[in-house]
């Protein structure tokens, strides 16, 4: 907690095992902003900076890694922040959102202050919060990089398609249908059954990686996934 002359602020925050980043409430003179505001916005950027620079320093972000998002760093974060001022200014048609300035330094000074000295003093949790954070900052950069890799013009267009993928005629994905068997040879036999104008066949070599528990960056690395991803036209994420 921190007080000025402008106002007085309290935090209250805790990470936890989930992947939420909207656990966070608001509160301006007793009243729930839920539209944000300048205290939100003064304690997202504490926040990322402090868990950044904090990764840094320890070495836990290497030179050549990225900076962790906003999300990244607030990924299983719960808080609470309540300001007091003596002139509130809401704004929105609903009059939910803090529009005072002053009080963004305020709330971004106490919180810098209030987590640095917390993660310099537990090293452990510390530790937990930015391999939570760093692990949602590989999963989204692999999330990103899937969904360039399998963006498609069209969804059933043969372009880029997986090598052993046997195509239909058809550019119309409500009305097309894509058979998924194991090898070549049971490929080679569904191929002459097929009805060429709406039949799609994609032959695949051995077991199917068990993606739940490989984790989204192995996954996207099997070559037998990339090709079902491509091949049906999704996208990841």
């Amino acid at each position: 907690e921190a007080e000025n002359a402008d106002g007085t602020v309290e935090v209250a925050l805790q990470w936890s095992s989930s992947y939420s980043t909207n656990s966070v409430m608001a509160f301006a003179n007793n009243i729930n902003t839920h539209e944000g505001g300048t205290h939100m916005d003064g304690f997202k950027q504490a926040i990322t900076r402090t868990i950044n620079d904090y990764a840094r320093a320890k070495g836990l972000l290497k030179e050549k890694d990225n900076n962790l998002s906003g999300e990244d760093a607030r990924e299983g974060l719960a808080a609470i922040i309540s300001v007091k001022l003596h002139d509130p200014q809401f704004e929105g048609q609903t009059k939910t959102k803090l529009g005072n300035t002053e009080i963004r330094p305020l709330v971004q000074n106490a919180v810098t202050q209030g987590l640095a000295e917390y993660l310099e003093e537990n090293p452990t949790p510390a530790k937990r919060i930015i391999g939570k954070a760093t692990q949602a900052l590989k999963a989204r950069e692999a999330a990103r990089k899937a969904r360039e890799m399998t963006r498609r013009k069209n969804v059933l267009d043969s372009f880029s398609m997986p090598g052993k993928l046997a195509d239909c005629a058809s550019k119309d994905a409500s009305q097309s249908e894509i058979f998924i068997v194991e090898g070549d040879s049971a490929g080679g036999s569904a191929k002459q059954a097929r009805d060429r104008k709406f039949q799609a066949i994609l032959p695949l070599r051995g077991k199917i990686l068990n993606v739940e528990r490989a984790g989204l960056h192995r996954s996207l690395s099997s070559e037998t996934i990339s090709s079902l991803i491509t091949a049906i036209g999704t996208n990841i994420g």
